[in-house]
């Protein structure tokens, strides 16, 4: 597919020279003499450019006002303007709402592809990621969030009725592996900017230096080795959601940067002389207690009020563990899907060693387990060798005595939860597994004994 590029123009031996250099170069240029041409090309969807290129003055208006009447209602395209008669005050609204870049009349052709070039690159991504975001929205649902634990109700409760709302910032926490990139995912994908981008960028992962070139963006000659101006995520984010993860570990310099660009909505790259305004709703994310680094003089308090609109606490695993058979079933189900087998069955052992675990990791641990297992699976059985957990020895042999008693060791081998579900099922492969009868024999109601053989995945009718 060729690269396209509309020209506006109402010099006819400028705009032919530019045209015909285009196209020696490959693109597919069309040209429009004035505004109104312009219209009924790009609304008419006659042309779908990756790059604009217009005078700033037509015979018919001010291409600023054009840009800024059809800029949205447009796929993903740069616009770079000439600026022969305008003013410096046009420039800098040109940059202001959105423009690539500007270049004065007459402009050397050589440095003007170099702009097209980097106009094209731009849009490139921004479509890809749009594309992206399209896929994503199936996806990244409320359905995304499994489990049936009251804590797990009340997080999608709250998330649901945030993703209705035109929120301007919030801070989801929870330990690492809990699941806080997912939750940005369902809010920006069921919210009002879902057909917009989702930038994301991890605070722990990069040097302070290179953080602020990829939030903020940079011109040319800004540092060593800037050779091209670069757009950072705050614009690549823009109308849509920038997701800072890890935010506790950002250094304060930068803190103080980023809160002024919450604030006013309006960035600087680095080494430029323009503000430029950008309109993106913030989802910060981090593991760590903000109040006691706020505290502890390691983040601005200011910083923290201002993401602070709203605050999502994700539970660990371990204080939600009633949805760990939801968890481990959508688990397999996906792993099934994308490594072709067909793991059906979980033994009791595994569900035992899966129930009794700490998960420090999280749900992100059990996630990457379950992939490993599934992966090494030979047939439709769980593999439990392949668990490799850290737990305590084997539960002991237990036996009944007799028909009137069960006998249980009290060596400490044994927590009260593994007896509880050693005589449930005893009791059940007395009564032939008649939850009823099984009832009646422990001194408790049907509806309790048929929660816990579901609990416990025990075998009752």
């Amino acid at each position: 597919m060729k690269n396209s590029l509309l020209l506006i123009e109402d010099e006819i031996l400028l705009g032919n020279e530019i045209a015909r250099y285009f196209q020696k170069k490959g693109w597919e240029v069309q040209i429009a003499r004035d505004l109104a041409t312009a219209k009924s090309m790009l609304e008419n969807q006659q042309f779908d450019p990756l790059v604009i290129v217009s005078d700033m003055n037509l015979p018919d208006g001010n291409a600023l006002d054009f840009m800024a009447h059809c800029k949205d209602g447009l796929p993903r395209c740069e616009w770079l303007f000439l600026t022969g008669f305008g003013s410096v005050s046009d420039s800098v609204r040109a940059v202001r709402l959105g423009a690539y870049d500007f270049i004065e009349k007459p402009c050397d052709l050589e440095r003007l592809n170099m702009l097209v070039e980097g106009a094209a690159r731009s849009a490139r991504i921004q479509r890809r990621l749009e594309n992206e975001t399209q896929r994503q929205n199936s996806r990244y649902t409320l359905s995304a969030l499994s489990g049936k634990s009251p804590a797990m109700q009340r997080l999608r409760e709250m998330v649901q009725q945030m993703a209705k709302v035109p929120f301007s910032s919030l801070i989801i926490t929870g330990e690492t592996g809990t699941g806080k990139g997912l939750i940005a995912k369902v809010l920006h994908y069921s919210g009002r900017r879902a057909n917009m981008p989702l930038i994301e960028i991890n605070c722990a992962a990069l040097p302070h230096e290179l953080l602020e070139a990829e939030l903020f963006g940079y011109e040319a000659g800004a540092f060593t080795g800037a050779k091209k101006r670069r757009r950072g995520m705050f614009e690549l984010a823009h109308s849509g959601t920038l997701f800072l993860d890890e935010i506790g570990e950002m250094d304060l310099e930068l803190q103080g940067k980023l809160l002024k660009a919450v604030e006013e909505l309006r960035i600087r790259r680095l080494g430029g002389e323009q503000e430029i305004d950008v309109d993106v709703q913030i989802i910060a994310a981090t593991h760590q207690d903000l109040r006691q680094r706020v505290k502890e003089g390691r983040f601005r308090e200011d910083l923290y009020h201002r993401l602070n609109v709203i605050n999502i606490q994700i539970p660990p695993l371990r204080d939600r563990m009633e949805d760990l058979p939801d968890l481990v079933h959508q688990f397999i189900a996906e792993n099934n899907t994308k490594s072709g087998k067909q793991v059906r069955h979980i033994p009791d052992r595994v569900w035992y060693k899966l129930e009794n675990y700490d998960w420090p990791g999280n749900v992100r641990e059990l996630r990457n387990i379950i992939e490993r297992c599934v992966l090494l699976a030979t047939d439709e059985e769980f593999p439990e060798q392949w668990l490799q957990l850290a737990l305590p020895a084997d539960t002991p042999v237990v036996e009944p005595t007799g028909d009137a008693g069960i006998l249980l060791p009290l060596d400490g081998s044994l927590s009260l939860q593994d007896m509880e579900k050693f005589i449930i099922q005893k009791v059940l492969e007395k009564t032939d597994h008649n939850v009823t009868a099984a009832a009646r024999m422990l001194g408790t109601t049907r509806e309790t004994l048929r929660y816990r053989v579901q609990k416990y995945h025990l075998t009752g009718h």
